[in-house]
């Protein structure tokens, strides 16, 4: 290998934006990050999990308002029109 190519490495401690901190390697001498594994979804067991038939059950609920307030709607408009007989 060639010499005084490659950086070199420095012990550093990172700090998380929740106040975690954690000891790594880095070139640069201090690092701050966003997300650590002490406040990730995914590591904490906080993430929302969203199944296929709840994505349905969200939808069928969102829209079926709308439906029954149609079908009321209807039930309206034939109840207010005058018979008419058919000959």
């Amino acid at each position: 290998m060639r010499e005084k190519i490659h950086p070199v490495l420095h012990t550093v401690i990172a700090h998380c934006q929740c106040g975690s901190e954690f000891e790594t390697r880095s070139t640069k001498k201090e690092m701050r990050v966003e997300v650590c594994s002490a406040c990730h979804n995914f590591y904490t067991g906080k993430q929302r999990d969203m199944t296929i038939t709840g994505r349905v059950e969200k939808f069928n609920k969102k829209y079926a308002k709308k439906e029954v307030v149609a079908e009321t709607a209807v039930e309206a408009v034939v109840e207010a029109a005058p018979a008419v007989e058919v000959q």
